[in-house]
């Protein structure tokens, strides 16, 4: 027969382990997002310095801009 406290200790051991499980899952949601925002601003700051080397290169091949 199993005791109060053996039961109370497996509780707590479940509860434990859930929460670990349940943190590291969040901790794993966050960092991929983190990951992504930093992807997508890199990609859109690159897209801007390109823009803007284009439309310099534009004015630069234009006779006429001034």
């Amino acid at each position: 027969m199993v005791g109060q406290f053996e039961r109370d200790k497996d509780t707590l051991q479940v509860i434990t382990e859930s929460a670990a499980t349940h943190v590291g899952n969040i901790a794993s949601i966050i960092t991929g997002a983190i990951r992504d925002i930093a992807r997508e601003t890199g990609d859109w700051l690159t897209d801007v310095i390109e823009m803007r080397e284009a439309a310099q290169k534009a004015r630069d091949d234009d006779p006429d801009s001034v």
